[in-house]
């Protein structure tokens, strides 16, 4: 099975995230905070988000987060019910690109105790270019009181991590790569990417801090595992942006 985002078919249910006080009702195709709904079975959910929208809260932030929209879709209005969608794994807030939802814990344990089973690929921009046009980054990262996450020689502070990447194409200004991850760690891909000196177009935290990219150019391509109910193999793809692709498409 393969199916795409961001473009709508009939199959395909957009949401978008509004302030609650928004006199707003039809969704915008340009809204930040907006996902589609690719795949819904008794078992799971699988979403493309856009950038700008959290996958859960956290502590001292308020915004709406896919989790929270789709309890609400689940819930179908009724806020007794005891249904809710369960986070599997996360995608930074200005990435886009593929997510699960589990619909029950037994669902989502299930689904993260068989992670090593899932296959990802990412698409990045990021500045400069490579020396190396295959290669793997390889470092413990680990995260400090800021929320800054970084790499560490230390076994014990931090957790391993490592990053396949691949040179897809190149620009006077940009390279466009293919990465695919071996582990899952928060912001794993950034922070590797800029300590190697080739921060992702658009990243203000781990980049250029003055850079003028519109977004992050980091977007969840490909998502494939197996079914936890049958495992069967699932395979789902979201075309890369245009927001992105553009950097290398376009005259420098």
């Amino acid at each position: 099975m393969i199916l795409s985002c961001p473009q709508l078919n009939s199959a395909h249910r957009a949401y978008t995230m509004y302030p609650m006080n928004s006199k707003r009702k039809t969704p915008s195709r340009s809204s930040r905070g907006r996902f589609q709904i690719l795949h819904e079975d008794q078992d799971l959910l699988v979403i493309c988000k856009d950038p700008g929208l959290l996958t859960m809260s956290y502590k001292g932030d308020r915004n709406a987060t896919a989790e929270q929209m789709l309890t609400s879709y689940l819930r179908k209005g009724s806020s007794r019910s005891w249904i809710r969608a369960y986070t599997v794994h996360r995608l930074d807030r200005e990435t886009s690109g593929l997510l699960i939802f589990a619909k029950s814990e037994a669902v989502q344990q299930k689904l993260k105790g068989n992670w090593k089973a899932v296959e990802k690929h990412y698409t990045a921009v990021v500045h400069g270019s490579l020396d190396q046009k295959n290669g793997k980054f390889a470092s413990y990262l680990a995260e400090n009181d800021n929320q800054f996450v970084h790499s560490t020689h230390d076994a014990a502070k931090g957790k391993w991590s490592e990053t396949l990447y691949h040179v897809v194409k190149e620009t006077p200004r940009f390279s466009l790569l293919d990465i695919k991850l071996l582990t899952g760690r928060k912001n794993q891909i950034r922070v590797h990417l800029a300590e190697a000196g080739h921060p992702i177009a658009g990243d203000t935290k781990y980049g250029k801090k003055r850079d003028r990219v519109a977004r992050m150019a980091l977007h969840a391509r490909t998502l494939s595992f197996p079914h936890p109910h049958n495992g069967r193999r699932m395979v789902f793809e979201a075309p890369v942006p245009a927001a992105v692709l553009g950097l290398v498409n376009s005259p420098d």
